[in-house]
């Protein structure tokens, strides 16, 4: 079986750890990113050579270093930009299908903590017996009622599942007691399809989308739709799989309170907390957090924001989201450390006329070859050794070395080592702005 990993979604319910630049599948618990354990989960259904990996290009390098990092290679798909499960799902098909013809597929998304116990690959693997016949979803027990998870109604028992009878929408608390109550599931966001039934089925419900993707090739024309808004809900032959096993979408804080180990006050602290009388909260920081009596909070602080709100409130965090991103704030689209094909860099201060960087440069990776018009940079390297190109000149540069890069010359940073490069570089200037960039040169082929 091929698996399709869904690794293009922004995670907005999660800023200030999620920015657009670094959306939520990034984040680490544990040691491991949720996209490195989802594609752990795929090993379990699929060999690496079957998996593909459908992201939104800006995301391309961050998940290559992701993959380099478990020794894992999988085919990348990539789309212009992120317009929602269905579209990403149906380029991952297509690209399944020019590469292997007729295949059974497993979609899984690359942000949500599940519990890939026996239990979990069996049901796949009968999926794939039912997916001949039947659209595959994979229905979660419930274990109390959630309004923040959408429901599947069972109907009629098939081979090794039930056929759907329908969809619904995220519910009030009280409908959510009674779908638990009446046998409801909640709704994984897995699937496994084939290629053919899937091609059929979009083609039935979903044809202006189809004709976009198979002719106009015009991302920007598609809406943003799920595929099951989309497909799922349209079609007649759906089928759901219950799993009993331990599963999150990590959509909001509450759900990562969740799954954190709490202290004997249920405190749940990832980075450092001394609190008095404070309990059953979420610490998520960078520094140290100190509290008195307080309870029931969320508090996420990172080295550019910080986030308070009450436990059991935090799906607003999308509204806060919104609201920035409607005012221009940067703030929404990365963190102080921006991460580039070619390493990162971080901003360590700035002012009117000046802006400091640490920037680190995976080994025999380069920047463009490129120039600024409004500010000149002055580079010294703290680790490695640099290759540097000022003007005409081609030099290296080792540890405790500087060079100068005056306005409007042409320049270029490279790490030639097998260890990563660290520098420092001090910018002034009267505009300090990212889009002062002129390349001449790129390996990424970034304009």
């Amino acid at each position: 079986m091929k698996t399709i990993i869904l690794a293009g979604g922004r995670g907005t319910r999660l800023f200030p750890l999620s920015r657009e630049d670094y959306p939520k599948q990034f984040l680490r618990f544990n040691g491991q990113s949720l996209f490195q354990m989802a594609v752990k989960r795929a090993l379990l259904i699929s060999k690496p050579d079957d998996i593909y990996i459908v992201t939104n290009k800006k995301y391309e390098s961050i998940i290559l270093q992701h993959l380099s990092e478990i020794n894992v290679s999988a085919k990348i798909v990539t789309e212009p930009m992120s317009r929602n499960t269905l579209p990403a799902i149906y380029m991952g098909m297509k690209k399944i299908f020019e590469d292997c013809g007729s295949s059974k597929v497993a979609v899984l998304p690359s942000d949500h903590v599940i519990d890939a116990n026996e239990e979990f690959v069996k049901a796949f693997k009968n999926a794939e017996k039912l997916s001949n016949d039947y659209l595959i979803t994979f229905g979660i027990k419930p274990t109390k009622p959630h309004t923040g998870y959408g429901y599947i109604k069972p109907s009629r028992r098939l081979r090794f599942g039930f056929k759907v009878e329908k969809f619904i929408e995220k519910p009030d608390l009280e409908s959510a007691k009674r779908y638990v109550k009446e046998g409801y599931l909640w709704n994984s966001g897995m699937f496994v399809f084939t290629t053919e039934l899937f091609f059929e089925e979009c083609k039935k419900y979903a044809s202006d989308i189809v004709k976009i993707l198979e002719s106009e090739c015009d991302y920007s024309k598609l809406p943003d739709i799920s595929v099951d808004k989309g497909v799922l809900e349209k079609s007649n032959r759906v089928a759901v799989i219950p799993l009993s096993v331990y599963w999150n979408d990590l959509g909001s804080y509450d759900a990562i309170y969740e799954i954190l180990e709490k202290d004997p006050d249920g405190n749940a602290v990832k980075g450092e907390f001394i609190g008095i009388d404070s309990k059953d909260n979420l610490i998520i920081s960078d520094g140290l957090v100190t509290a008195v009596d307080v309870r029931d909070i969320v508090l996420v602080k990172t080295k550019d924001v910080t986030l308070v709100c009450s436990r059991g409130s935090t799906q607003k965090v999308r509204d806060l989201f919104n609201m920035l991103k409607e005012r221009g704030d940067e703030r929404v689209d990365h963190h102080v450390t921006v991460y580039r094909p070619w390493g990162s860099y971080t901003v360590l201060e700035e002012g009117s006329f000046y802006k400091i960087k640490r920037i680190t440069v995976l080994p025999k990776k380069r920047l463009s070859l490129q120039m600024h018009y409004h500010r000149s940079e002055y580079w010294v390297v703290v680790k490695g050794t640099a290759k540097v190109t000022v003007g005409e000149r081609e030099f290296l540069l080792k540890r405790g070395e500087s060079t100068y890069i005056p306005a409007g010359t042409k320049h270029r940073l490279e790490n030639p080592g097998l260890l990563p490069l660290e520098i420092i570089e001090i910018q002034i200037g009267e505009y300090l702005g990212e889009d002062d960039i002129i390349r001449f040169a790129d390996d990424y082929g970034r304009v």
